[in-house]
């Protein structure tokens, strides 16, 4: 058995708060990388993003979101258009049919107006519990974990979590990760996972946060 599944909850806690203060030390400039001036602009932004690098939606977005500026805007949209327009992103039909879903429901279950629950975003087309997340999170101020692929591979390997399931992950990150800085963490998880826990070639030699990962893939030279 690892040591991380060794761990008691308190324990793993207080390693948690070692990792978290070492990665605001690594990675001060950690935020979201999508670009978006509005909580409708983020959700489309984030279902685009799905099996897609966040480069290539801010991209696609940078048009998109001048042409579309309200969720009526994206509910009357042709969709073989919209399907033009978002096709570089991937999955370009089945986005289509999410975010035009939604934006049909959020004009007309919200008057036009992207809910603020959590209840209310995995309602809507497209939106499970990571995009409903991002949104609260960094669109309207609250706490919450996103789990996406970064934080899911970092996570495991740091022994704070393990499931297949994001969902679950997501659930035991929430009981060691202290609540106050949920978003904060997921930024600097991510920021982690981009530039020095890659999923191919992590950097361990170099990783600020080598003495707390119990991770047995970590290679023993300089591999970089």
């Amino acid at each position: 058995m690892s040591p991380a599944r060794r761990e008691s909850t308190e324990a793993r806690r207080a390693r948690a708060a070692r990792i978290v203060r070492a990665l605001e030390r690594a990675y001060p400039d950690a935020r979201i990388a999508l670009r978006f001036t509005t909580p409708l602009e983020l959700l489309v932004a984030t279902i685009l993003s799905a099996q897609c690098t966040d480069e290539r939606v801010n991209l696609v977005t940078e048009s998109l979101f001048r042409k579309y500026r309200t969720a009526r805007d994206y509910a009357a949209a042709d969709p073989a258009v919209f399907e033009r327009e978002i096709r570089s992103t991937g999955f370009f039909r089945a986005k289509t049919r999410s975010v035009l879903a939604m934006a049909r429901a959020v004009v007309e279950r919200h008057g036009g107006e992207v809910p603020r629950t959590r209840e209310e975003l995995t309602a809507l087309a497209g939106v499970g519990l990571k995009t409903a997340n991002v949104v609260l999170g960094n669109a309207f101020g609250a706490q919450a974990i996103a789990v996406d692929t970064h934080v899911f591979r970092v996570s495991q390997r740091l022994g704070l979590a393990k499931s297949d399931d994001p969902d679950e992950i997501h659930d035991q990150l929430s009981l060691v990760l202290p609540r106050t800085k949920w978003t904060r963490i997921t930024h600097l998880l991510q920021a982690h996972g981009r530039r020095t826990c890659l999923a191919r070639t992590p950097a361990c030699p170099t990783c600020p946060l080598r003495a707390l990962c119990p991770w047995p893939g970590k290679p023993r030279e300089g591999r970089r």
